[in-house]
């Protein structure tokens, strides 16, 4: 297979501004089909993708037998049903996060993979960005010493855009499962562990949440994070461990936010700056699933990792203490 031909489900404003260029950048893909009713959406996609098929369904755009592989940027509440559909129609299918809104479900979607023997992964770009690369192989190398605590932070507001999905609950709208999923599964990318003791403080409005307080133990090291979609726009995580401490800025929206950079402080070595200007972390999502497509490798963040995440989501959610308003 020279390349995979890629379909997109939905004209979604992320799949106009991002993973759509991203797929028609990305070497072995092709941005061949969109499915959407709106010519006028359509058209935003044909400005970068001029050759592009529009399905006016996407049960057509599934049946078109030209196209590889599905990505799915629907509502939250959507992703399992069209993820399981696309895999069905014998498609790879990269659905975007939060591929399930439980950890359970993602049992289904592992099922689905597995039976009809194509790929299937939720579209969690921050592990293909050298930036998070190199912060593991840091942290695994052991340029922090003893890892003791990790802090985190994500967010922005977005109160005002009373109609977008994020402030409904209908759709599997709130905070954690739009931006929790970054400073969860960033602590469990860099660390390789997984969190317990977990404690949790939640504001909540209309059924969703909006803030949240998160305290947990990564092995021996403690994790404060927090995450709001009523704040002010901030992302960091910071890694901080008895022979240094590791800062990565911007570490979610590389080059939309700022840029990406790794701060490193160890006594001896001063503080040492790694930038990543170029690095277009959708791209290289996109490439990355293109080769374990092509060569049968492993995907680096399979179902099985993201399924440990939404767990995490999930406690927090069922179980956190809501604050007062």
């Amino acid at each position: 297979m020279a390349h995979l031909n890629w379909g997109i489900l939905g004209a979604a404003k992320f799949a106009r501004e991002h993973m759509g260029p991203a797929i028609h950048l990305a070497k072995g893909a092709r941005l061949a089909a969109l499915a959407t009713s709106s010519p006028k959406k359509a058209s935003a996609f044909q400005e970068f993708a001029p050759d592009i098929t529009v399905h006016a369904t996407y049960e057509a755009l599934l049946e078109d037998p030209s196209i590889d592989a599905v990505y799915i940027p629907l509502p939250n509440h959507l992703h399992v049903e069209w993820a399981l559909k696309g895999m069905a129609a014998g498609k790879h299918v990269l659905v975007e996060k939060p591929a399930t809104l439980k950890a359970q479900e993602f049992d289904q979607l592992i099922a689905a993979r597995d039976a009809s023997k194509v790929l299937c992964a939720e579209a969690y770009m921050i592990v293909h960005h050298p930036q998070w690369q190199r912060a593991k192989a840091l942290i695994g190398d052991g340029a922090l010493g003893e890892l003791k605590h990790i802090t985190g932070a994500f967010s922005f507001d977005n109160r005002a855009d009373v109609g977008n999905i994020r402030n409904r609950a209908e759709t599997g709208g709130g905070g954690l499962r739009d931006i929790g999923v970054y400073i969860f599964g960033s602590a469990r990318f860099a660390t390789g562990l997984e969190p317990k003791m977990v404690s949790a403080r939640l504001r909540m409005e209309d059924g969703y949440d909006v803030f949240a307080d998160v305290q947990a133990q990564f092995g021996q090291a403690t994790y404060s994070a927090y995450c709001s979609t009523r704040m002010h726009p901030h992302q960091e995580m910071v890694f901080h461990g008895t022979k240094g401490v590791l800062r990565v800025q911007t570490p979610f929206n590389a080059g939309v936010f700022d840029q990406a950079r790794l701060e490193l402080m160890q006594p001896d070595l001063g503080t040492r700056l790694e930038r990543f200007p170029r690095a277009n972390q959708y791209v290289l999502q996109v490439e990355a699933f293109g080769h374990s497509v092509r060569t049968g490798a492993d995907y680096g963040c399979p179902l099985e990792f993201s399924r440990g995440t939404q767990e995490m989501i999930d406690w927090v959610l069922d179980h956190g203490v809501t604050l007062e308003r």
